[in-house]
């Protein structure tokens, strides 16, 4: 009896050990992508974003303190929005043969301050030089009604007030559509406004889920002295102050 109580065990044993040796888990084979995919998905989402344009909370605070050492106002509402573009504090951008405008974007939101249009023209036209073809506008001022109402859809949006709101709501800023740019232009963006963040002329960031570089021009970008003139004659409207919260806001 004994004998076969231990031939029963050592079965038992046998029979997991078995079972064990067929129950390791295998390793999951690395999935290679294949050239065709990392193409497709390079034309969809553009190259990769640039260490030195990658966005942060600290250059939300220096757009955010470039904008209140010029002492601009951040636009509440459409109503404010169109005082301003009627006496000209902001000025429209134009679609040329070497720059357009997303279809998305409304004509009221195609507006910018007097640099940043100069900005957005004259890299554009470096653009077209090089490579023969436009860049294009996805976004430029907005509303602080608009910042709220995208902050809802979009969890990338940066808030509406406090010291890291949007700096669109001072019309200081454009987004540059990247998504179709071969590596080549890709990279001459990325020297061109790292030149010029160098020099402390714009504050720029390169988005990924957005597919677009966002680009704050400060006032000291050079622009026609006409402009100027006219630009530091027009007193904008009185407005409301814009409440800040007294919670850290999110980051962007």
């Amino acid at each position: 009896m004994r004998r076969v109580f231990l031939t029963f065990v050592s079965i038992l044993v046998a029979a997991s050990g078995f079972a064990s040796a067929h129950n390791i888990p295998r390793r999951t084979p690395v999935r290679h992508l294949s050239h065709r995919h990392r193409a497709h998905l390079r034309r969809y989402f553009g190259p990769p974003v640039a260490p030195a344009l990658r966005g942060s909370r600290d250059s939300l605070l220096k757009q955010n303190e470039e904008i209140d050492k010029a002492g601009l106002t951040r636009i509440e509402s459409d109503e404010q929005l169109e005082q301003l573009e009627q006496r000209g504090v902001l000025v429209p951008l134009t679609e040329t043969e070497y720059l357009t405008v997303s279809h998305s974007l409304k004509e009221n939101r195609r507006y910018a301050r007097p640099w940043t249009a100069q900005f957005v023209d004259d890299m554009s036209r470096d653009f077209y030089d090089q490579f023969h073809k436009p860049l294009e506008v996805n976004s430029a001022v907005r509303t602080a009604e608009q910042q709220r109402h995208l902050m809802r859809v979009n969890g990338n949006a940066a808030p509406a007030e406090g010291e890291i709101a949007s700096s669109h709501l001072a019309g200081t800023t454009v987004d540059i559509g990247k998504r179709w740019l071969s590596r080549k232009q890709h990279k001459w963006l990325v020297d061109y406004l790292a030149n010029l963040k160098d020099q402390n002329l714009i504050e720029p960031e390169e988005e990924r889920r957005q597919a677009c570089f966002h680009v704050m021009v400060s006032e000291r970008y050079p622009y026609p002295v006409a402009i100027q003139t006219k630009a530091a004659a027009t007193d904008e409207p009185p407005v409301a102050p814009v409440l800040t919260s007294t919670q850290d806001p999110p980051q962007q």
